[in-house]
């Protein structure tokens, strides 16, 4: 048994041993757990089943591990993505209004696009198309925009009416039409419902938790929250039985995704380019931040793999046999059920504690496979215990702000308004539309047009054709 692990993993060639890349896989699957708690909640936000979705979280995250560590042979752990997630619900369905079924074909058309940019070129083209600061500000206002999700279902907000204003005239059949509206002006509750104190007690626990470094503190801050939530009647235990541990039927997503009716409505086709374009554009930079960030500090990427990344013909390394697992995992999990999956940044708890290669990945989704028989559990527990996260996990995607050179206005404007945009506006792409739009703008306005890449003027000009479509209707 040994030596097979040796001769597929070479664990002693990376430094490591097989109680080493167990302790690390069991380490990265506790800190990322939190998620199978999370997706199913926002997902079923967006209409599809909770239940399903739970079941296509768990699956989609072990078989992209899985194909994680016995093709890259690196300890990385795959799932679907916080924000990406966000984006799927709050923008793609709720904004742009496209059906849950439609909305998973955008997904799907969006791992065979990552596909395509992995085995050709245009990963290099991407990859080098999008200036730092405008990677680093997604992150950052991605992170914005779910911490203000967790306030909202934590009951931390209340929105308070004040007075009528017009706010638009339009003329129509020779009739001047004035569309009144309010000023709705959020502020802090008075912390006297139960959600509220529920969720502040959970941020307060896993905050503290965090700051004492313990691993996992996200997911144990759920469920200590959930704990809580029990005793004081918020949350009910369900009974289990030999038939509860069977996981949620997979029925209700199972390849419901409809390409055909995507597509078919080409008057839609402006909208959904630039939606699929987000997708693709944040999966692609979280993934190659996340493996160039902890990779490369550790030495599971040296500086010959991301040169032949960027230089290589082919699959010449682990980075490009890694993002190809990352590729297809995405259009897997629109099969299934489940948002974007992407390569998750938790995946360091692991590393740090010595895992090295692809058998760490392999005990990960192992114990993803496992969690399938505790489904009831994971079902009770409340919004209360996951805004919490939801707070939290915007407050570690901050980090990439402080890369951004907010002394120079030229990087500044693009990086504000990308950040900026996406709490304030509630959508994700609209603040990649911004960002691309501004970096497009103080480039042509500094008199530096050949500093634009060819791909960012496509990208702002669909942006911009979205916005005016949107306006003309």
């Amino acid at each position: 048994m040994n030596e097979l692990l040796e001769r597929r993993f070479q664990l002693k060639a990376h430094g490591t041993d097989l109680r080493t890349e167990f302790l690390g896989g069991l380490a990265t699957f506790v800190t990322m757990a939190y998620i199978l708690f999370v997706n199913p909640l926002i997902l079923s936000l967006a209409g599809l089943d909770r239940g399903a979705v739970f079941t296509a979280t768990v699956l989609s995250s072990a078989i992209g591990t899985l194909v994680m560590g016995l093709y890259a042979n690196v300890p990385f752990a795959l799932a679907p993505g916080m924000g990406l997630n966000a984006f799927f619900t709050f923008t793609v369905v709720t904004a742009i209004g496209l059906p849950w079924q439609q909305a998973l074909a955008v997904v799907f058309l969006c791992g065979i696009v990552n596909i395509l940019i992995t085995v050709t070129r245009v990963r290099k083209m991407l990859i080098n198309a999008i200036p730092e600061s405008l990677q680093y500000a997604i992150s950052a206002g991605i992170g914005l925009f779910i911490a203000y999700i967790g306030f909202k279902n934590a009951h931390f907000l209340d929105f308070i009416v004040q007075g009528d204003s017009i706010i638009r005239s339009r003329i129509q059949d020779g009739n001047i039409l004035q569309a009144l509206s309010r000023d709705v002006i959020p502020q802090l509750v008075s912390f006297s419902d139960k959600t509220s104190l529920l969720s502040l007690a959970g941020l307060l626990m896993t905050a503290v938790l965090m700051l004492l470094r313990v691993h996992g503190a996200i997911l144990i801050g759920i469920l200590l929250t959930t704990a809580v939530a029990v005793l004081s009647g918020a949350a009910v235990v369900p009974e289990m039985n030999a038939r509860s541990l069977f996981p949620p039927s997979l029925g209700p997503t199972l390849f419901a995704l409809d390409i055909r009716g995507l597509l078919q409505d080409t008057s839609r086709w402006p909208v959904v380019l630039p939606v699929i374009l987000g997708f693709s554009l944040t999966d692609t930079f979280d993934t190659v931040g996340t493996f160039l960030g902890t990779g490369r500090k550790t030495g599971i990427f040296d500086d010959k793999d991301e040169a032949a990344l960027h230089h290589g013909k082919g699959f010449s390394s682990k980075l490009d046999r890694a993002l190809f697992a990352d590729s297809i995992a995405t259009s897997m999990g629109a099969l299934l059920g489940t948002s974007n999956v992407t390569t998750y940044v938790e995946s360091a708890a692991g590393i740090s504690v010595g895992a090295r290669t692809g058998l760490a990945s392999v005990f990960t989704a192992l114990f993803f496979l496992l969690s399938l028989f505790i489904a009831p559990l994971v079902l009770m527990i409340p919004a209360a215990a996951t805004a919490p996260a939801l707070i939290l996990i915007g407050v570690l995607m901050m980090d990439s702000a402080a890369k951004i050179r907010w002394e120079e206005l030229d990087v500044a404007l693009p990086a504000f308004f990308t950040a900026a945009v996406m709490p304030f506006a509630y959508s994700i792409s609209n603040g990649i539309a911004a960002g691309f739009i501004f970096h497009v703008l103080v480039k042509l306005v500094r008199g530096k047009p050949r500093e634009i890449h060819p791909l960012l003027y496509i990208a702002a000009a669909l942006f911009l054709l979205n916005f005016i479509l949107g306006a003309r209707g």
